[in-house]
């Protein structure tokens, strides 16, 4: 269902050329694929944020909240609804409080992990160091649960703050989250939370102080393994499956079925590592698609393992 007419001068009233419509999403994703969104809204303010999300729950129109779209496959027939990008109304990354073997940092959910990171490496901060080359914003890697061989959100987040589809804010600690693989879920208590679609704003994280020299030292081990064993510059969301629990990763399971360099249209299985599904630059959401599905089958056929996608798929 498109977006009325009424809709759309209500749109354009409130956010003027930050509102867009029947955007192709190609333009806004790591994948570059992707189909128009009805409405592509940058909000540039967090009352404007909470404003748009309370007006498209009362006319029952679904939305959509994104980052950088780092870790996202649009479908070819776009996305149906309202796109809210949070990178400019949620983006300050402050340091709240300091003590002999803590220190708090908060991070809005539209600043970039990169960001974050780098904050916290100039200060002398530990604990964000694994996070270094995880592209996209800070919202995305708490609810993706990001993370690497060197550690992940869960083990430096304290707690967030949400805003709900009222308006209200609301802050959620640590222990009232639910984290696994590469996902963040509302414990059973939050129910009205899970219901009510909330709006991550804010990340407080427990840091600590370091060695600066250290820290530099290990970053530059990071991402110069990064590097060397991942298609940096590629068209890609990233890692396109989750590891399996135990034994072999995602990346060696499917070199074993020596699916490396496979390519279905523009979309190829990724040489220098083999869970990196890469846009060459031609390929549809489509040809992505199909290609994941032939993984997933030779995988499951060979090793009787099913892997789950890591990628988030949305679109019609």
């Amino acid at each position: 269902m498109s977006l009325d007419n009424d809709s759309k001068k209500w749109l354009t009233n409130l956010f003027g050329d930050s509102a867009k419509f029947d955007e192709s999403m190609s333009r806004h994703t790591s994948l570059h694929v992707g189909g128009p969104a009805d409405a592509y809204v940058t909000p540039e303010r967090l009352e404007n944020l909470a404003m748009l999300v309370k007006w498209a729950r009362q006319r029952e129109l679904p939305y959509l909240v994104i980052g950088d779209g780092t870790n996202l496959l649009v479908k070819d027939n776009g996305i149906t609804g309202i796109v809210i990008v949070v990178t400019k109304c949620l983006k300050t990354i402050t340091q709240s409080d300091i003590a002999k073997d803590t220190v708090t940092v908060k991070a809005m959910a539209g600043a970039r992990m990169r960001s974050l990171c780098s904050f916290a490496l100039e200060r002398g901060f530990g604990g964000m160091n694994f996070a270094f080359g995880i592209p996209g914003t800070v919202g995305g890697g708490i609810m993706m649960n990001a993370g690497s061989a060197y550690g992940s959100v869960e083990s430096v987040l304290d707690s967030i703050k949400v805003l709900l589809p009222t308006g209200q804010t609301k802050k959620i600690s640590r222990d009232k989250l639910n984290f696994s693989y590469r996902k963040l879920s509302w414990g059973k208590e939050m129910d009205e939370i899970r219901k009510g679609q909330p709006i991550i704003l804010e990340g407080c994280f427990s840091l600590y102080p370091s060695d600066p020299q250290k820290l530099k030292k290990d970053v530059t081990t990071i991402l110069k393994t990064r590097k060397k064993t991942q298609p940096i510059g590629s068209f890609s969301a990233g890692c396109f499956f989750k590891n399996p629990l135990s034994g072999k990763t995602a990346g060696e399971l499917i070199e074993l079925a020596g699916l490396k360099g496979k390519k279905i249209g523009g979309a190829e299985v990724s040489s220098k590592h083999a869970n990196f599904i890469i846009n060459t630059g031609k390929a549809s959401a489509a040809d992505i698609l199909a290609l994941s599905e032939i993984v997933q089958e030779k995988v499951s056929k060979m090793f009787n393992i099913d892997l789950q996608k890591e990628v988030k798929i949305v679109g019609t």
